[in-house]
């Protein structure tokens, strides 16, 4: 025989405040796990970006030494360029991620 005492589950844990305070922090989590991704795509493209960047640079230095044809002087300091743009991006990414971030509400 059940104890009359006893609390039905549904009475002391899903009441509407604990339905918002956990969809809040649920959201929150989700907008989190979001700018995390969106950095970690970032920091993927930096990384590629710096990959191709170098490639470029070291075959742009070796033609340089090879024919002293000043146009891979050109090369390299686009290929450097790229690389700065990428770093430039990757901060502003950040940057934009923590303020997204810091902004939404984390759930009370």
């Amino acid at each position: 025989m059940a104890d009359s005492n006893a609390l039905v589950v549904s009475d002391t844990v899903i009441t509407p405040q604990i339905i918002m305070t956990e969809g809040a922090g649920k959201a929150y989590q989700s907008v989190a796990q979001s700018t995390a991704i969106a950095i970690q795509d970032a920091t993927d493209n930096l990384r590629n970006i710096n990959t191709i960047s170098t490639t470029a640079l070291g075959v742009a230095m070796a033609q340089f030494l090879e024919t002293k044809d000043p146009s891979y002087i050109q090369a390299m300091e686009l290929a450097n360029k790229m690389s700065l743009e990428a770093a430039s991006n990757f901060q502003t990414i950040g940057i934009n991620a923590a303020a997204v971030l810091k902004a939404y509400p984390p759930g009370q």
